[in-house]
């Protein structure tokens, strides 16, 4: 075998390449280099053929050219009688002839544009084949090693002379790497670029907590547990959905294993990051009071089924809880469900309530049944089917009839039905009371009617005005005289008042000096 045929051995061999696809590539390269070389011989290149030898492990070169009575264009035409000098007597004109071209006049210069084509098709015949591998691959986990660092971003190798990049954007924040580390990845991405890895990976991505949880969980491995949605914000806390398809496996606890057991394994790789694990339910309330766990909902609100919005209702210590650190447990959650979720506190919930159903019964409004919190969305539409739109219907429906309209049960009917009676009998008092304020103040403005006289100064003439004036001077002197008599009966009467007050003193303190006097006389004795 020759050296270019051990060459391509080789190069099969290394890179797993086709063979067909190396002698391929080689005879477009030297082609090529063909082309350049024999220009003399054929302008346009087009009439040049290149062939391997298998056999003897060699390149033949050679061109085709016409057998014509006179030669015009001596690259493509040949003379009879130099054709049958070649072949033999047997040619004739019209024949075409494939005349072998030396490869020994193959320069310098076109052996080294074969070599650099030929370097040209064997990498692009090796990112072919790594594409048409690896592109049936996406969100596979695989390990590596950290071979080098790139402004930021990470090469990993994964052996086979094979690269994979791992952006800055794809790595964990709280995750620190050192060369020469083992690590694992899922393939994100695989492309036909030229210039830069192929293969892009992924620790940041949510496939990567599936595929760990997939090889530690044998449940998951064999279907038994399915996982259906998993969201991450890298390096902090990721929430995962799982459920079970036969009713004795319980799929939250298969995944946590004995004693945590499992999920700490993956805790460890993801070098701990927080994951909760929840119970998937197709009801989407269900489902969204699982995913905002560790908080306890008390009530789930569908808001609007078109835009998928809901309120999800909290007692006020697990407001803080149900929202997380910087929103995260909610955003999560809002991921996993797919529903826009709206975190609501229970005591603000009751007294918005309130005040709608102040404003409702101030006004005598009819309080619709979506007021009642034991009611949901649904439930209101159902009865709203059957006539039932306010609060009050409600309250003179029985409990055979709800039981059936709903299909719930006995003890759910007779709360509802409780609950609306209950906001009725509250209307009446409230509008009870406001007629009583109503009465009380319409008699009190009688009454101020009945006592007021009115007068009207404006109509008042000059004359009328002095008759008035000097009237009111006399009166003023009459009761300035009448009052000048009553104040000196009133201090005749209170010097009176007063030397009786003295004598009285004087009477008090004589019994007192008496009294001491005898009590001394009985000391001494």
């Amino acid at each position: 075998m020759t050296s270019i045929g051990q060459s391509i051995e080789a190069l099969v061999s290394e890179q797993g390449i086709d063979r067909d696809l190396v002698i391929e590539a080689m005879k477009e390269a030297v082609k090529a280099a063909a082309r350049k070389q024999f220009k003399s011989q054929d302008k346009t290149g087009e009439s040049i053929e290149v062939d391997w030898n298998n056999e003897e492990g060699t390149i033949e070169i050679s061109a085709h050219k016409e057998v014509v009575a006179e030669v015009e264009n001596p690259s493509t035409e040949l003379s009879l009688v130099e054709a049958q000098e070649l072949a033999g007597d047997e040619i004739e004109i019209g024949d075409m002839l494939l005349i072998p071209l030396p490869t020994e006049e193959l320069g310098r210069i076109a052996a080294q544009t074969a070599k650099q084509i030929l370097v040209q098709k064997v990498r692009e015949a090796i990112r072919e084949k790594v594409y048409e591998e690896y592109i049936d691959r996406k969100g596979e986990l695989i390990n590596g090693t950290v071979k080098r660092f790139e402004r930021g971003d990470m090469i990993i190798d994964l052996g086979n002379n094979l690269e994979a990049i791992l952006p800055k954007q794809e790595q964990a924040r709280s995750e620190t790497w050192n060369q020469g580390e083992r690590i694992r990845v899922v393939i994100a991405d695989v492309s036909k670029d030229q210039r830069n890895q192929q293969i892009k990976a992924s620790r940041a991505s949510a496939e990567l907590l599936k595929r760990l949880f997939e090889m530690e969980v044998p449940e998951i491995y064999d279907d038994t547990v399915v996982i259906k949605s998993a969201v991450r914000e890298p390096g902090d806390r990721a929430k995962i959905a799982v459920t079970s398809n036969e009713k004795d496996v319980d799929p939250v606890g298969a995944c946590v294993g004995m004693k945590g057991s499992r999920v700490q394994s993956i805790i460890k790789e993801l070098r701990g990051e927080k994951i909760d694990i929840i119970e998937w339910s197709d009801e989407p309330s269900v489902f969204a009071a699982n995913a905002l766990s560790p908080a306890k909902v008390s009530q789930v609100r569908i808001t609007d089924v078109n835009n998928r919005k809901m309120e999800v209702i909290v007692v006020e210590d697990q407001l803080s809880l149900a929202i997380g650190k910087r929103g995260q447990n909610v955003r999560l959650a809002t991921r996993l469900v797919g529903w826009d979720i709206d975190i609501v506190s229970e005591d603000v919930l009751k007294k918005e309530i309130a005040q709608k159903m102040g404003k409702m019964m101030a006004s005598g409004e009819a309080v619709p049944i979506t007021a009642l919190q034991i009611v949901s969305s649904a439930q209101a539409e159902d009865l709203k089917k059957k006539g039932i739109a306010d609060v009050e219907t409600l309250a003179t429906t029985t409990v055979d009839d709800l039981v059936e309209f709903l299909d719930i049960s006995l003890d759910e009917a007779e709360k509802i039905i409780a609950s609306a009676k209950d906001i009725v009998e509250v209307r009446n008092a409230q509008a009870k009371k406001v007629e009583q304020e109503n009465d009380s103040a319409q008699e009190s403005d009688n009454a101020s009617e009945t006592s007021e006289t009115p007068t009207d100064a404006g109509d008042e003439t000059p004359e009328s005005v002095e008759d008035t004036i000097s009237a009111e001077n006399s009166a003023e002197e009459s009761n300035a005289a009448e009052t000048e008599i009553t104040e000196t009966e009133t201090i005749e009467s209170s010097d009176s008042e007063t030397i009786a007050d003295v004598d009285a003193e004087q009477t008090e303190s004589s019994a007192i000096e008496n009294n001491n006097e005898e009590n001394l006389s009985k000391n001494e004795q």
